[in-house]
C-alpha cells in the first residue's frame, strides 16, 4: 500500500512539474510587455506609476522588474522633480511589447529657496518611492551615500517612503537653515494595498 501510495504521489509531482511550465508560458503570451525608453538621464530615474499605483523608476524597469500588463487600456504617468508629469494612455495587446520613448519638460513653476537644509536618507529597500509634502521627488537610491541629499526650504515638511509590497512610512520634520539630517528606517513588509504612493494633485 505504502508503495503505491508513494507511486501516485510521485506521478502527481511529475505531472505537476509537466503542467506548470506550460501554465506559465501560456500566462506569458496574455500579458504584455511595456519597455520605458528614457530620453536623457532625467528620465532615467523619474518615477512610474501605471493605473494609479507606483510600480518603480524608468531605469529599473527591465529583465526581472520587466512591466508585463493584462490586454486593454492602461494609464502610464512618469514624475520627476523639477519636471511636469508626464502621461499617455496605452492599450496592451496579447503577448506583444511596445516601447514608450519618455521625455520629461522642465516645471516652469518650480522655484528653488537660497537657504536650504540637507536632508539624506538610509532607507531599505533603496528602490522606494520618496515624497516630500505630497510631491514626489525621487527614489531613497538618489539622496542616500556620499554626496547625495535632498535639499529643502527650512520649516515643517512631511516625508513620506512608500514601495508596492511594503507599508508606507510617514514623518513630519523640522528643519533649522543650514540644519543636516540623516533619515533612517526600514521599510516594514504589507499586502499592496498597503502601498499607497499618492501624489498630491495641483
Amino acid at each position: 500500500m505504502k508503495t503505491n501510495l508513494r507511486n501516485r504521489i510521485f506521478a502527481v509531482l511529475i505531472l505537476a512539474a509537466a503542467i506548470l511550465p506550460l501554465v506559465a508560458r501560456a500566462d506569458n503570451k496574455v500579458m504584455g510587455e511595456v519597455h520605458f525608453i528614457p530620453a536623457t538621464k532625467t528620465e532615467k530615474s523619474a518615477g512610474v506609476w501605471i493605473d494609479g499605483q507606483y510600480v518603480g523608476y524608468v531605469d529599473e524597469l527591465k529583465g526581472n522588474k520587466k512591466v508585463l500588463l493584462l490586454p486593454g487600456e492602461h494609464d502610464v504617468i512618469v514624475r520627476q522633480s523639477g519636471c511636469l508629469d508626464w502621461t499617455q494612455k496605452i492599450t496592451v495587446q496579447p503577448g506583444a511589447a511596445q516601447d514608450l520613448q519618455v521625455k520629461l519638460e522642465p516645471d516652469p513653476r518650480i522655484r528653488y529657496s537660497d537657504v536650504t537644509a540637507e536632508v539624506k536618507l538610509k532607507v531599505d529597500p533603496d528602490r522606494a518611492a520618496v515624497f516630500l509634502d505630497g510631491a514626489f521627488v525621487g527614489t531613497v537610491h538618489e539622496f542616500r551615500g556620499i554626496g547625495r541629499a535632498m535639499l529643502v526650504s527650512p520649516g515643517k515638511h512631511q516625508i513620506k517612503i512608500a514601495l508596492v509590497g511594503y507599508q508606507d512610512f510617514t514623518t513630519e520634520l523640522n528643519l533649522a537653515p543650514n540644519q543636516k539630517f540623516t533619515l533612517k528606517t526600514s521599510l516594514i513588509p504589507g499586502s499592496v494595498t498597503q502601498a499607497d504612493p499618492a501624489v498630491k494633485k495641483d
